[in-house]
C-alpha cells in the first residue's frame, strides 16, 4: 500500500503555512495534511533592512491569490536571513577536534565563517572578532587528553569583546573550569559533552541539539526576527537544517515501513553559498582500500561560502577565472567579468538574455562540480615496501544511486541536465568519490526547505509531498 493510499483524505481543508526567510527570497508554501497536497506557493523579495515583516507580507499577498482566504492550523518557518546562522569553530588539532566541531555546526544548519586550531593568539582573536559570529563552538581535547589549550582559548575569550553566546564542547576533564572562568566573565556559556571524546569517536548530537535551541531562542532576535515570529507559531530551525530533514525523511521514507528512496546526495545551489548534503555511509566499495580521517557522518553537509549564484558569484570568478568560465559558456572574457559583477552587486537579477542565461548555466554547472568535489572522499595512493596502499579519506559515494538539486536556479532554468552534471566523475580528478551513474532528480519547486519543517512531525505527509515535488532529469 502506498503512502498515499494510507493517508486520511477527507473532503476537510486542513492548511498549514510553511515559511523559508531566505537570503534572497522568502518562500511561501500552503499545506493541506489531510489530502495531502500543496495548495499553493509564493515568493516575495527577502526585506532584510525594511524589516522582514514586509517581504512575509508581500509573500502572503500573492499566495492569497491562488489559494483564496485560508485560516492556518500552524504557520511554521525557517530562516537563513541576514546572513544565517553565522558560526566560529575552534577545537585543537584542525584534522580532528576542530574538524569535528565544524561538522557538527555544519549538520545544525549553520555557517561556519571560520576554524581555529591549536592556542589562539591575539591576532586569531581580532580576526575572530571581526567575523561578529552569532555562536562561538569552542572545543578541544579528547576527554583525559590535552587540558592546555582548551583552557588557555576559554581564558582568552573571556578577556575579550566577545558578545556572542559560547557553546563549550571540549575536554571534560576541563570543562567545568573553562565554563566557569566564561560566566565569572559575564560571557553566556552552555557546556554540552565532548564532540570529541576520542580520536575515532565523533559525538556530534548534543552539539547541535544545543545549537539549535540556542538559535531558537537567541539568534531569532539578533536577526530581527522578532517582530514577524509574533505571527507565526514557530521559528523552528535555519534553513539548511530544515533541508536536511527533508533529505533524510526522503532517503528514510515515510515511517510506515515503506522504503524511501535510501543512500542520496542532495545540492542546494543558492545565491551566497552552494550546500552539499549527502545521506550514506560511504564506506569503502572497492577491496584493499582502507579508511583514514575522522569517522565521517552518515548525515553530512558542506557549505561553501565561495560558490554563490549572486553574492557568491565573485568566488566563482576568483576560483575558477574569467578564461576558463567564458570559454565554458562560449562568451567574451570581459562579458563573464561584468555579469558576475552584476550578480553581486544586485542579488536581484534575472537572466533575461541568452548570453546571461548561458552564464548562468555556467555559473550553477561549476558551483555544482567544485561544491561536489569539496563534499565527496577521495583516494591516495602510498607505496610501501608491500605494494601500493590505498586509503580513503572521506564518503565513498561512486555507487549512490540518487543524487536531487535544488534552489532557485534549478527551478528556473531550462539547462538542468547540464546543471547537475557536475556531480559526476571527470577524466582529471580520478581520486574523487563521485556518483558514478545516479538518477537525477530536481525539486522544480523549490519545496525541500519548507517541506522539510513538517518532516518529523507529519512523516507520511512530508514523504509523500517531497516524492511529488521530485522530476527526474
Amino acid at each position: 500500500m502506498t503512502t498515499w493510499e494510507r493517508l486520511n483524505r477527507s473532503d476537510r481543508v486542513r492548511p498549514y503555512l510553511l515559511i523559508d526567510f531566505g537570503s534572497t527570497y522568502t518562500k511561501l508554501t500552503a499545506v493541506d495534511l489531510d489530502q495531502p497536497a500543496i495548495l499553493g506557493t509564493a515568493s516575495a523579495w527577502t526585506t532584510v533592512a525594511a524589516g522582514l515583516q514586509l517581504g512575509y507580507e508581500n509573500a502572503l499577498h500573492q499566495l492569497a491569490k491562488l489559494t483564496g482566504p485560508l485560516t492556518y492550523e500552524a504557520r511554521l518557518a525557517c530562516s537563513s536571513a541576514a546572513g544565517g546562522l553565522r558560526m566560529v569553530a575552534i577545537g585543537l588539532v584542525p584534522e580532528l577536534t576542530v574538524e569535528a566541531a565544524k561538522r557538527a555546526a555544519l549538520g545544525a544548519g549553520a555557517r561556519v565563517v571560520g576554524t581555529y586550531g591549536f592556542e589562539l593568539t591575539t591576532a586569531d582573536l581580532d580576526e575572530l572578532l571581526t567575523l561578529k559570529p552569532d555562536l562561538v563552538l569552542l572545543a578541544g581535547g579528547t576527554d583525559g587528553g590535552n587540558k592546555t589549550v582548551l583552557r588557555h582559548n576559554g581564558q582568552l575569550l573571556a578577556g575579550s569583546s566577545l558578545t556572542a553566546p559560547v557553546i563549550l564542547a571540549g575536554n571534560k576533564t576541563v570543562a567545568s573550569e573553562v565554563e566557569a572562568t566564561l560566566k565569572q566573565a559575564g560571557k553566556i556559556c552552555y557546556r554540552v559533552p565532548n564532540v570529541l571524546p576520542e580520536l575515532d569517536r565523533l559525538h556530534i548530537e548534543p552539539v547541535q541539539t544545543k545549537i539549535r535551541e540556542v538559535f531558537l531562542t537567541r539568534i531569532i532576535q539578533a536577526k530581527g526576527l522578532a517582530v514577524v515570529e509574533k505571527e507565526l507559531d514557530g521559528i523552528l530551525m535555519p534553513t539548511p537544517a530544515a533541508v536536511l530533514t527533508a533529505a533524510q525523511r526522503l532517503a528514510t521514507g515515510p515511517g510506515n515501513g515503506q522504503p524511501g528512496f535510501g543512500d542520496l546526495l542532495l545540492v542546494d545551489v543558492g545565491g551566497a553559498t552552494t550546500d552539499v548534503h549527502s545521506i550514506a555511509e560511504g564506506l569503502p566499495t572497492q577491496p584493499q582500500v582502507f579508511t583514514q580521517g575522522l569517522p565521517e557522518p552518515k548525515v553530512k553537509r558542506t557549505v561553501e561560502g565561495d560558490l554563490g549564484m549572486r553574492s557568491g558569484a565573485m568566488g566563482l570568478l576568483e576560483h575558477f577565472t574569467p578564461e576558463v568560465i567564458a570559454g565554458l559558456a562560449g562568451l567574451p572574457v570581459e562579458k563573464v567579468v561584468a555579469g558576475v559583477q552584476g550578480r553581486t552587486n544586485d542579488p536581484h537579477l534575472l537572466p533575461d538574455s541568452l548570453d546571461e542565461r548561458r552564464l548562468e548555466t555556467t555559473l550553477a554547472y561549476l558551483a555544482v562540480k567544485e561544491a561536489t568535489e569539496r563534499h565527496v572522499g577521495k583516494i591516495h595512493r602510498f607505496y610501501t615496501p608491500q605494494g601500493v596502499c590505498y586509503l580513503q579519506e572521506g564518503k565513498d559515494l561512486t555507487t549512490l544511486e540518487t543524487v536531487i538539486g535544488t534552489g532557485g536556479v534549478l527551478v528556473h532554468s531550462p539547462a538542468i541536465t547540464r546543471i547537475l552534471s557536475g556531480v559526476l566523475p571527470t577524466p582529471d580528478r580520478p581520486e574523487l568519490l563521485k556518483p558514478h551513474q545516479p538518477r537525477c532528480y530536481v525539486d522544480e519547486r523549490y519545496l525541500f526547505s519548507t517541506l522539510g519543517l513538517i518532516a518529523d512531525q507529519w512523516p507520511e505527509v512530508s514523504f509523500y509531498l517531497l516524492e511529488k515535488a521530485l522530476r527526474q532529469v
